[in-house]
């Protein structure tokens, strides 16, 4: 777990609280990867593969969405004082190809899109659980 960040401090050690922040990045990329699949076996079995398919797509850019993310607040400290926009491009450049491309449907991209929001409505109703019960 050390070599998770090849940002590290001055002092060529990496703090603990940007330690703690990729662990915390790693943490949501599982849970997102893990909801992306059970909900994606789901949409196909009740709706059809192309559907599936459809939020599988909107679901991995809106990984690299939050991978894009995390790494404009990695630098906030460092490098700049706010963060950026590029990371909207990203959802901006999703929903116009999946309204200009005939074989896509924009609710099944846009839902898959917001998968990584899932992910963090977990983790808030897992940090609110009292420690003895996790």
């Amino acid at each position: 777990m050390s070599d998770l960040s090849q940002s590290n401090t001055p002092s060529g050690k990496t703090s603990a609280s940007m330690l703690e922040f990729y662990q915390l990045q790693q943490e949501l990329l599982m849970i997102t990867l893990a909801l992306t699949g059970i909900i994606f076996l789901f949409v196909w079995i009740f709706y059809s593969l192309n559907i599936a398919l459809n939020y599988l797509l909107g679901a991995c850019t809106g990984v690299v969405y939050l991978k894009v993310l995390a790494r404009n607040v990695e630098r906030l400290g460092q490098d700049r004082k706010r963060i950026g926009k590029s990371h909207l491009a990203i959802f901006i450049g999703l929903i116009i190809v999946a309204t200009q491309w005939n074989q896509l449907h924009v609710m099944p991209v846009f839902l898959g899109f917001l998968t990584y929001k899932g992910t963090l409505l977990i983790y808030m109703f897992r940090s609110l659980m009292p420690p003895d019960s996790r």
